[in-house]
């Protein structure tokens, strides 16, 4: 019987051996699962998907964890394992783009999302939920537009961050905290929330996913990752709020 093994994890430890291990960032979650089990259909090869922060990947793959394919949200992680020797240059490339968005748990309304967006307000005392500022991308990308439309420092100590997007996310969806900034895809796979609006794509560094394989990789690795370039999963994708690149 075809398999496929689908794992949710921060952790690059997949509990069976699969024949493509994938490490991705935590926003693709939902559009990878779906072309991943396209694909297996297509093939009859297995693939073990891990999430995460991406420089939590990428932390895994530098020490050692089985990765044979690295999707990350941001550059400067790929940039990194290139540095390290860990990936093959020539596999590198960009796959995606993406928007950075408002989100919160009540109904509110479109807000302007520029200067004049009143944050404080709209908290009222609650808690501005991101990824962590310092090394996930998608918190590095929101502290940005934050500082771009001069809202950072009067919202800095009101925000709580966690280790991936996804989890950022799932706090807003839980009514933990009352606004988040996640990316567009994260808002297509959470129906509860509410987007608020979208950030200007001149606050903040444009957002782009880059692939590559890792050293050694097996050549159905270097086949999955042809697949993610193909309409098929382009479709997917676009479907998910990416935008294929």
């Amino acid at each position: 019987m075809l398999r496929l093994v689908l794992i949710l994890s921060t952790l690059a430890n997949p509990a069976m051996a699969a024949d493509v291990t994938v490490f991705a960032a935590a926003s693709l979650k939902t559009a990878l699962d779906e072309i991943a089990i396209d694909w297996q259909a297509q093939t009859g090869h297995s693939v073990s998907l891990s999430y995460g922060g991406s420089a939590s990947m990428a932390q895994q793959i530098l020490q050692g964890a089985p990765a044979d394919l690295f999707l990350s949200a941001a550059p400067e992680w790929m940039d990194e394992l290139q540095r390290a020797d860990v990936i093959q240059p020539d596999s590198r490339r960009v796959l995606l783009g993406n928007s950075l968005i408002l989100i919160a748990h009540a109904e509110l309304g479109p807000q302007q999302m520029d200067a004049t967006l009143d944050l404080t307000a709209l908290l009222d005392g609650g808690r501005l939920s991101m990824a962590l500022v310092t090394s996930v991308p998608a918190g590095q990308y929101g502290k940005e537009a934050l500082e771009s439309l001069g809202l950072w420092v009067s919202v800095q100590n009101q925000v709580v961050q966690s280790d991936n997007v996804r989890s950022a996310l799932r706090l807003v969806e839980l009514g933990e905290a009352p606004l988040g900034i996640v990316y567009a895809s994260d808002a297509i796979a959470a129906p509860e929330v509410t987007v608020l609006g979208t950030f200007p794509e001149t606050s903040h560094r444009p957002i782009r996913y880059s692939a590559a394989l890792t050293l050694g990789a097996p050549p159905e690795a270097a086949a999955f990752l042809g697949y993610l370039e193909t309409p098929a999963a382009d479709a997917i994708f676009r479907a998910n709020g990416f935008q294929p690149l």
